[in-house]
């Protein structure tokens, strides 16, 4: 599977520490590894900060928003 980010959520995900990378890079590959995953419109996968929304399109995940709970 590809992963192909929108410009603000790869905004996010390049102007954050590189110790948040982990949790965030964790969501998207939890999402590229589940096979049964076919978000029809959006979906979304939450670690314990961070949050991925994300559509799929045959064998590419977009990533529409990358954010922050704090």
């Amino acid at each position: 599977m590809r992963v192909e980010l929108i410009q603000p959520a790869a905004s996010v995900v390049f102007d954050v520490p590189d110790e948040m990378h982990e949790e965030i890079i964790a969501l998207i590959d939890a999402v590229t590894e589940d096979a049964e995953i076919r978000a029809p419109d959006q979906a979304a996968s939450f670690g314990e900060w961070w949050w991925l929304v994300y559509t799929v399109h045959g064998d590419v995940i977009e990533a529409l928003d990358v954010g922050c709970a704090q």
